[in-house]
């Protein structure tokens, strides 16, 4: 239970209604963040990247085909490619396209015949020296790192800076490719390239001294869950027979932890059976499951997930709710792969509801504990990760300008989804909306309004005041309260106006059920009042 008997605390988080305190945005932000004429008017349908990694360099060069369909006309289309990267040319048609730049926005002059409805293939010259990661994932790019034998080791990480850190795209969350990419990565012979999806074809390039890499991803990506990873890869795997059929489960490690790998990744199959059980069927079967080594923390690259925490349990070793359950299972491959539903099949429409990728899948780490290890344990771990909480703004960010909320989307969300599973008070019903959830917005990219509204409908109850409260303020809904003659008089207190969301108050350990307003209302009791608590699976203070 969150407690604050403070008033000095209190009056510290009252009327923190704050989207971005002193953000200031700019034309960039606007082009990387909306969705401009010059992106509205096609479809993205495919993307074939075709590069050549060099890690002796630190570059990437190469080609993206752009398989596109004409929704509208306009003149221009925007294509995102960051510096230091170049894009040196357009070509449609054998016929090379005129290019303006504005920053990472490039703007190419399209031809005057395309017909609406028809389809097009646009090739996407570049190349350079990417951005590199300091400290992947978190600052992004691509990390060139040398394993333990000395060997080039990269890998790409760009959720928060974009995919176009290192390839030209449509650098917009709102449009997925439908039909999928290729990914072909040519690297050093004695080296492998695992990306996304199925591995097609392998290439030897014997005057080069090089192989190339042939990835097929049938179904729509995210454009940063696009990834590459180089290194001194082994392969071991397994079959899961799943909600859908046959899964295919591949591991690539460095070959010197193939042993400690085949260990620890008996957490994967662990986790795709808890996850189907409570959201249902793993998201992306044609295109398989896999864990890749990476030389940076992991990430929810889609159908190719990276992981880095160590071979160990808990998160680098430690447990994010000090309650020593987070210690029962191997964070990053719980965490990550949670992404699969909610990040990879449901995507948010726009960064500022990265909640939609975060909460739900902070959520899914005790929802895996409760699999597996029983409700009390899956609830002691939720409630622990509190303490990871910091009330510093809203958890949605500002929208059309690539601005993502407060990291309190994680736990605090993840706390706001626990305490509406309590106040629906119907575990079965609880599951049918996850599970309805990935049924409803499948492959689909949403915003926050639609699951706010899913989530009402089917549950029967309105949420949009408890959305509102814990998702576009900072304040923490607190129970005030004062006990007179053997009457408990009660409200709420920090909170948004006409906010009533029920809660369960224990009364010398009797659950009473009170939905408590602005307006002081009274509940008869008796015995000694320090015995009034709110039940710990609600995210609420008590005053």
């Amino acid at each position: 239970m969150y407690i604050m008997r403070s008033v000095l605390l209190l009056a510290l988080i009252i009327g923190t209604v704050v989207p971005s305190v002193g953000q200031q945005f700019n034309r960039q932000d606007s082009l990387r963040g909306s969705i401009t004429e010059e992106r509205a008017w096609w479809d993205l349908l495919h993307y074939h990247l075709d590069i050549k990694v060099d890690p002796a360099a630190k570059s990437i060069e190469g080609k993206n085909t752009v398989t596109y369909k004409v929704l509208d006309s306009s003149d221009y289309m925007q294509i995102d490619l960051q510096s230091p990267m170049t894009l040196d040319k357009a070509m449609q048609n054998g016929k090379e396209l005129t290019l303006k730049h504005e920053g990472n926005a490039h703007f190419i002059k399209m031809p005057e015949d395309l017909k609406m409805g028809n389809e097009y293939q646009l090739e996407l010259h570049f190349k350079g020296k990417p951005k590199e990661a300091e400290n992947a994932p978190w600052d992004g790019g691509i990390t060139w790192a040398t394993d333990s034998s000395g060997l080039p080791f990269v890998a790409s990480a760009n959720q928060g800076i974009g995919a176009s850190v290192w390839w030209p795209n449509k650098d917009h969350p709102y449009d997925e490719p439908n039909n999928g990419v290729l990914l072909s990565v040519e690297v050093p012979e004695n080296l492998m390239n695992v990306s996304n999806g199925r591995l097609i074809k392998t290439e030897k390039n014997k005057k080069a001294k090089t192989k190339t890499y042939h990835w097929e991803v049938k179904n729509p990506i995210n454009n940063y869950g696009v990834n590459i990873n180089v290194g001194d890869y082994v392969h071991f795997g397994e079959k899961y027979e799943g909600a859908n059929g046959v899964l295919d489960m591949d591991y690539y490690v460095l070959s010197y932890n193939l042993e400690k790998a085949k260990k620890q990744f008996a957490d994967a199959k662990r986790t795709i059976e808890a996850f189907e059980h409570w959201f249902g069927a793993y998201p992306f079967y044609e295109d398989s499951y896999k864990l890749v080594e990476v030389p940076y923390l992991g990430m929810e690259h889609q159908s190719s997930v990276t992981y880095g925490n160590g071979y160990q349990n808990g998160y680098r070793g430690g447990d994010l709710s000090a309650s020593g359950w987070g210690l029962k299972f191997d964070f990053i491959i719980i965490h990550e792969t949670g992404h699969e539903w909610f990040a990879n099949s449901i995507t948010n429409s726009d960064v500022a509801d990265m909640w939609l990728h975060e909460s739900f899948t902070a959520y899914s780490e005790n929802l895996y504990l409760e699999y597996h290890f029983g409700k009390e344990a899956g609830h002691e771990y939720v409630r622990g990760t509190r303490i990871s909480i910091n009330n510093d703004r809203p958890i949605i960010g500002t929208y059309n300008v690539h601005h993502e909320g407060s990291g309190d989307m994680y736990y605090k969300g993840a706390n706001m989804l626990h305490t509406i599973r309590y106040i629906i008070n119907d575990d079965s019903k609880w599951r049918e909306i996850l599970r309805g959830l990935n049924k409803e917005f499948y492959h689909q990219t949403v915003s926050s309004e639609q699951v706010e509204k899913y989530m009402s409908e089917t549950s029967g109850i309105d949420l949009s005041k408890v959305f509102d409260q814990y998702l576009r303020t900072t304040m923490v809904p607190t129970l005030a309260y004062f006990e007179k003659e053997g009457k408990l008089f009660y409200k709420w207190e920090n909170v948004v106006e006409n906010f009533d969301m029920p809660i369960v108050l224990l009364v010398n350990n009797e659950p009473r059920k009170i939905t408590p307003g602005s307006n002081w209302q009274l509940l008869d009791i008796s015995g000694d009042t320090s015995q009034i608590k709110i039940h710990p699976d609600y995210y609420v203070g008590l005053l």
